[in-house]
């Protein structure tokens, strides 16, 4: 056999199916594109909906791919056995009204047995029952003995998704050979046994379904195949499974390096190793592009397969974040085919780091408690609803991974019980969210017409043009309005849209906003200030100059901002949302630490000096590959076409881009961070103003000051020194005031302390009314406290108080701990605490139980010291 590697394999059928006149599609992205019907990309055919469907056209009839693929239905089982996977990559030829079932078949089978020199006699087909058409083809043509072609029946040879197009299908399959079945006299085609193994489906799209069981004979009939990489590849190198094909065990070794284990040298290290293996392929590959883990969606998909690897990694003993490590060996197996991998390595080596010291912090409490809880529950107990909602909602510990623990253990979750909390959170989430309404685009705007946008040019920013569509005004005299061209910009890429007036002959409008029609109109919401207006006149688009100029100011300093981003941070900066407007640029990037002041600082004057360099800024149109080559910065997410508009600063920054642009930096005029933080987790955000921006943040500050120094009573100058006096006095006055409070606290419990001997350990306990928790927390530190005592006071301030614990060294090493005997307390009164074996602090929910808080702690203190 022939093409053994799995890269190899790749490239030959792709080049095997370019030679034979169809168009190599690139993979497309993991996040589908225009496509809100799925999460992930899961199958080869479904990023080409849109030329099966007929929306879109290819340059020819004939197309072939192989994609990349994420499924996650079985994610349990995957690693468990070696059959199951969650990434794969998914071969494929497609025939759009071109060839069908004779061209498919012999394709299929010149590939396999010439290309690949599989050999003829160990290909079993399989076809559609009443697919008499195929069969006749496979042994009449291309020379199928009838003994090796199967008929079965439609659930396994009938492609059909509800209504629509669908058509009977045909499998090839390979036999492995009896060394790899069972063993039993009459093995042979249809056993279990794994000895022959499914490759390749040939799907033939010739039927219109209406979902009752009726069908109607397409008029253009379609080919869709589907060959899963990995598995061809464990057949042509003659291997067991996928963890076995060459470029996927070289991500198990590395895996294996790290973590000290041997594979097949222990079963359950083995689940762990696979579990590794493909999950970090697979998240890999998702961040790359451009999933960020989070709770939902596809961003809980990559969180989720994270977090198995990782807590498998704990199995094995690995306590520190590892999972990075293996994302070198994942992108040299694979950045031959797939070059993003390549640009993006340290990007994606970040995500997945920062995602694994995120879950060890999540991890150990999380895991701690659920010990706990096991530890109370029965051998094949089921866990409640209460408990399991607990651990997801107060320590954001994975169900899916409480659930895989408890079935490692022979125990379950209380499925309904979660399901029904979590319905209830839903209900309220959804109480609580406010909804923006929207504009329905009807009454004449989808005609087909595209406006055309003449704003680019800074010289047209009042253009004459013909008013095609104006609206019925409300109540306010708001209209909607559609010009032949348009100069004024329509929000999109994160800037905000033009202002300005639409003056006719006989009225004015004034834009107030404008946007793009999903049918490619430009529409301007406008206010009618005088006038009237009538079809086909001609009209004046006036864009507001001062605001366009300001924001272009912010466009334009927003693409700085970034390059001066990747080059003080790191090149895992990728831009992960923006607005830029007159007022100010808003730029999020993936980080996953806050910046310290020297990087702000570092940031904003790179910035500036690129500014005080006076570069120009060039727009340029090319195809979207010349500008990859270029190096310029594409969108996570965003979806192209073949040609794009690249805005460079030479030798700085080159970025897709369809906004406006000064022409040179020295238009920016100064640029100033007037703010940083977190927007989510992994997801920085910095806002900055430039231009007149700066001047107005600046004069902000100094009337800041100037109100502070009066408040003080002193210049401007003195405002500092003054401020320090002031805290240092603060500070010594809380020191006197808390000296007071342990005093009062102090004299109080001689008076009210009550003491309870068990055995060895006094018990000593008391009320302390009108104390809150930081008064409760200076008493018990000024309490002497000897070495076989243990302290517990309630502090009660009206409906509210608080217990506070500690332990002397004796009685610690009896067995008691704070955290333990506060918990317990606070939990007969509704409440909850916890902290260390010396020092613990809990809520009390009903301060009229506080005596049941206190029987508490004697039974525990009993329990241990018996």
């Amino acid at each position: 056999m022939k093409w053994t590697g799995l890269n190899e394999l790749r490239e030959s059928f792709l080049a095997f199916f370019e030679q034979h006149g169809h168009v190599r599609l690139p993979s497309a992205p993991l996040i589908p594109q225009g496509d809100n019907s799925v999460l992930l990309i899961n199958a080869g055919m479904t990023p080409l909906k849109k030329y099966f469907q007929g929306t879109e056209k290819l340059p020819g009839n004939r197309a072939t791919s192989c994609q990349k693929c994420i499924r996650t239905p079985d994610i349990e089982n995957v690693g468990k056995t070696e059959r199951h996977g969650t990434y794969f990559e998914m071969l494929g030829n497609f025939s759009f009204g071109d060839y069908f079932k004779k061209g498919a078949a012999r394709y299929a089978w010149d590939y396999l047995t010439k290309t690949l020199e599989l050999p003829a006699d160990r290909l079993w087909i399989t076809i559609f029952e009443e697919d008499d058409e195929a069969g006749d083809i496979w042994r009449d043509q291309i020379g199928v003995p009838r003994e090796r072609i199967v008929k079965l029946g439609r659930a396994d040879n009938f492609w059909e998704h509800g209504s629509g197009p669908c058509g009977p299908c045909s499998e090839i399959h390979f036999d492995r050979g009896p060394e790899k079945g069972c063993g039993k006299p009459d093995c042979t085609f249809g056993c279990e046994c794994g000895r022959y193994v499914e490759i390749w489906n040939l799907v033939f799209t010739q039927y219109d379904s209406d979902g009752k069981g009726n069908y109607a004979q397409l008029k253009a009939k379609n080919i869709d195949t589907g060959m899963g990489l990995e598995r061809l590849a464990c057949v042509v190198q003659e291997v067991d499974n996928l963890f076995e094909v060459n470029t996927i065990r070289n991500i198990l070794n590395k895996a294996c390096e790290l973590t000290g284990k041997t594979y097949k040298a222990d079963a359950d290290a083995d689940i762990s190793l696979r579990i590794i293996t493909d999950h970090t392929r697979g998240a890999s590959f998702m961040t790359c592009d451009g999933v960020l883990p989070s709770n939902e969606g596809r961003g809980y998909v990559l969180r989720r397969l994270l977090r198995r690897a990782s807590r498998h990694g704990r199995l094995l003993g690995m306590t520190e974040p590892f999972l990075y490590k293996i994302c070198d060996t994942i992108v040299d197996e694979n950045a031959a085919a797939y070059p993003e991998l390549e640009e993006k390595r340290a990007y994606i080596k970040t995500v997945i780091k920062t995602e694994e010291e995120n879950f060890q912090r999540t991890i150990e409490s999380g895991l701690k408690i659920l010990t706990e809880f096991l530890q109370k529950l029965p051998e094949k107990g089921i866990l409640s609803g209460e408990n399991t909602f607990k651990l997801h909602d107060t320590y954001g510990f994975p169900v899916d991974l409480t659930r895989e623990i408890l079935e490692e253990s022979g125990r379950g979750v209380d499925e309904d019980g979660f399901a029904e909390l979590m319905q209830l959170q839903r209900a309220a989430a959804r109480a609580s969210r406010r909804f923006k309404g929207g504009w329905d685009e009807h009454s004449g705007e989808e005609s087909g017409f595209v406006t055309r946008f003449v704003g680019y040019d800074n010289n047209l920013l009042t253009f004459e043009t013909e008013l095609l569509f104006i609206s019925e005004p409300d109540a306010g005299g708001a209209v909607r309005v559609i010009l032949a061209e348009t100069p004024f910009y329509a929000e999109s890429g994160g800037q905000a849209s033009d202002i300005g007036f639409i003056d006719g002959k006989n009225g004015r409008l004034r834009v107030t906003s404008v946007s793009k029609s999903a049918a490619g109109q430009i529409v301007h919401f406008a206010i009618i200030e005088s006038g009237t207006f009538i079809l086909e006149e001609k009209v004046t688009a006036k864009v507001d100059v001062a605001r366009r100029a300001a924001t272009r100011r912010n466009h334009s300093a927003a693409h700085l901002l970034q390059a001066a981003l990747r080059s003080v941070l790191g090149e895992h900066v990728h831009q992960a949302g923006q607005l830029v407007d007159a007022e100010k640029c808003r730029f999020d990037f993936t980080h996953f630490a806050a910046l310290s002041a020297d990087e702000l600082a570092r940031i904003e004057l790179l910035v500036n000096e690129k500014i005080l360099e006076a570069l120009p800024v060039l727009t340029e149109e090319m195809p979207i590959e010349a500008a990859r080559e270029r190096g310029a910065m594409a969108l996570f997410g965003e979806k192209y076409g073949d040609t794009v508009r690249v805005v460079t600063v030479p030798d700085f920054s080159a970025e897709f881009c369809g906004g406006t642009h000064v022409a040179g930096t020295a238009e920016i005029g100064l640029f100033r961070i007037v703010n940083a933080a977190s927007v989510a987790s992994g997801v920085r955000r910095v806002e900055a103003v430039t231009g007149f921006g700066v001047l107005a943040a600046l004069s902000a500050a100094e009337e800041t000051i100037v109100a502070v120094a009066k408040t003080l009573g002193v210049g401007v100058a003195a405002v500092t020194e003054k401020a320090k006096a002031i805290m240092q006095e603060s500070a010594d006055n809380i020191a006197k005031i808390n000296s007071l409070n342990g005093r009062i606290a102090a004299a109080q419990l001689e008076k009210v302390t009550e003491c309870v001997q068990i055995g060895e350990i006094s018990l000593i306990k008391a009320v302390l009314e009108g104390f809150s928790g930081d008064a409760l927390r200076t008493a018990g530190d000024n309490f002497a406290l000897g070495d076989s005592a243990v302290l517990l006071l309630a502090g009660v301030d009206g409906d509210k108080g608080n217990f506070l614990c500690r332990c002397g060294k004796t009685a610690i090493a009896h067995g008691l701990k704070a955290g333990a005997i506060v918990k317990l307390a606070a939990s007969a009164t509704g409440g909850n605490g916890g902290g260390r074996p010396d020092s613990a602090m809990g809520g009390i929910a009903d301060v009229l139980k506080v005596e049941l808080g206190f029987k508490a702690a004697e039974e525990i203190i009993q329990s241990v010291i018996k």
